[in-house]
């Protein structure tokens, strides 16, 4: 009779030898299982705590991407040095102790005060693990998943293969543990994260860290998020010193300038619980070639067809041969269908060259019908324009239900189509 012999793999770190063999889990009722409140690890980081949701949950598995160079190193290290209440393991595949010395002293400030921060320059999983022991830390950063490598497979650090069992021993690890962990993934020239799409379904929480290298701001965006919402934003401006959290983004969001400029207007959009004010900029001209040429950036292209298709069938402008440039200024990519009216509005400013006050501002979605539809939390966005000094906010008819003109900031204007809007403003 042949019969299965368990062997104990010594190569174990100590946290995973003491896990029970030999017995299978009994299921358990709902009632049984006894409710313990969630704590979570509150940083000095606002705008991080934010997108996760109000902190960091204890034995959850963070996966944060972004393009080389964007700052996800600078800002893991950034956050493991200021919880200097709690034992941080910083392991790099990519960098040497020495030069992560160097960049936490261009970091911070008292270097004296993170003692409680260890690093490691290590890429194999079973030293990774022994560390672990030994030093029992409170979070772990793993920078990047790509680099480490382990021992149960033979493929080469950075194959699917590799990433997806690296992956799998540090949930095991962070589960049984019940310690956070942060893996740093980097994305491939099509904009996804290198390995992943076969970590999403792994981790508890994916954070894409986006932005124009070349520019100062960065944007921290949640994916996913088991333990929070999916549709918070944290903003950082890249500074000599690091990242610094931008409390007030609408203020960055909008340019200054000297005078009014036609095809420039303000638009009133959410990013999760946040209300932000961002500027529309549009530029229309008469088409050189025999295709007029439809540009967009930090909007979406189809959209913007979609809006020039409903300003020629419905409010007669003749768009077929110009060319249509907007642009989303700060680098801030909106989904949000709230700034339909705004970029509408915008793209007639530049055509007719007619500028628009920039006391003005909007918030309505555009349907094909050429109506303005109601959004949603109207009454923040009202609130985030009163707080910046603007005057009017044009909005949807349909959203005066939930409005109380009488306590709102600034004029509210609603109309039930886009030519209203078109008429009051350019006549």
């Amino acid at each position: 009779m042949e019969e299965v012999v368990e062997t104990q793999n010594k190569n174990q770190p100590e946290w995973r030898q003491g896990t029970a063999r030999g017995k299978a889990p009994m299921p358990k009722s709902l009632n049984e299982i006894e409710a313990t409140s969630r704590y979570r690890i509150h940083t000095p980081d606002n705008e991080l705590n934010r997108v996760l949701g109000g902190g960091i949950i204890p034995g959850s598995l963070i996966l944060i991407g972004g393009e080389p160079g964007i700052g996800k190193s600078t800002l893991m290290l950034q956050i493991g040095l200021a919880l200097k209440d709690h034992k941080i393991l910083y392991v790099s595949g990519e960098e040497s102790e020495q030069q992560i010395k160097m960049r936490a002293e261009r970091l911070t400030r008292d270097e004296s005060k993170a003692v409680n921060f260890f690093t490691l320059a290590e890429t194999s999983t079973k030293n990774i693990f022994a560390a672990i022991a030994t030093l029992q830390p409170q979070l772990v950063i793993i920078d990047s998943i790509q680099t480490l490598h382990s021992q149960m497979l033979e493929s080469a650090a950075g194959s699917i293969g590799q990433v997806r069992q690296c992956t799998a021993e540090l949930m095991k690890f962070a589960k049984e543990a019940n310690t956070p962990v942060f893996l740093v993934g980097h994305i491939t020239k099509d904009g996804m994260l290198a390995g992943p799409k076969v970590l999403e379904h792994m981790v508890d929480t994916v954070l894409q860290f986006e932005g124009d290298r070349h520019l100062a701001y960065r944007i921290l965006r949640t994916v996913k998020n088991r333990f929070g919402p999916t549709s918070e934003l944290g903003i950082y401006e890249m500074l000599g010193t690091g990242l610094r959290e931008v409390s007030n983004p609408s203020e960055i969001l909008i340019s200054q300038k000297e005078g009014q400029v036609s095809g420039a207007t303000i638009g009133a959009t959410m990013e999760g619980n946040r209300p932000l004010l961002i500027e529309i900029q549009s530029l229309v001209s008469a088409a050189s070639y025999g295709t007029p040429q439809r540009t967009s950036t930090g909007f979406d292209h189809k959209r913007l067809n979609m809006l020039l298709a409903v300003l020629e069938k419905r409010c007669g402008f003749r768009m077929g041969a110009q060319d249509v440039f907007v642009n989303m200024a700060g680098g801030i990519k909106v989904e949000d269908p709230a700034i339909d009216l705004a970029v509408c509005i915008s793209i007639i400013s530049s055509a007719e060259e007619i500028p628009v006050s920039d006391k003005f501002c909007f918030a309505a979605e555009v349907g094909l019908g050429g109506e303005l539809r109601a959004v949603n939390r109207i009454d923040q966005r009202i609130s985030e324009a009163g707080k910046l000094g603007f005057k009017e906010i044009y909005v949807s008819r349909y959203n005066q239900k939930s409005i109380d003109l009488k306590k709102a900031p600034i004029e509210v204007k609603a109309f039930g189509k886009l030519s209203e809007v078109v008429q009051d403003l350019f006549g």
